[in-house]
């Protein structure tokens, strides 16, 4: 798979979660307080919960439900009661502003 166009920076609130589906997958798009773009999977791990609905503060997003936070750069929990990690997706933003996330390019941290 190729890389899909998502949305433009300027559409992107800062510290605010953006849920987007690619190739049935659930992902969070956030551009945090520095202006970088990040993309995480959408499922808190400890839970069937929505990350989107969270809250994102300090290059983290937080569970609502279960109050466990990821890093935004790594996918790790920073927290309990989740202790596995989400995926973290490739993201392209070009010249113009436009991002790009490839669901294929996704790791996750060890």
């Amino acid at each position: 798979m190729t890389a899909e166009r998502i949305c433009t920076t300027a559409e992107l609130e800062t510290d605010k979660a953006f849920r987007v589906v690619l190739e049935g997958e659930a992902i969070v798009v956030v551009k945090d307080s520095t202006g970088a773009v990040h993309a995480i999977g959408d499922t808190c791990t400890h839970g069937d919960i929505s990350l989107a609905e969270g809250f994102v503060e300090d290059n983290a997003i937080e569970c609502w439900a279960h109050g466990s936070q990821f890093s935004l750069a790594t996918g790790k929990p920073l927290n309990l009661p989740a202790y596995e990690p989400v995926p973290v997706y490739s993201v392209n933003v070009d010249e113009s502003g436009v991002v790009y996330i490839d669901s294929a390019l996704k790791t996750l941290a060890s």
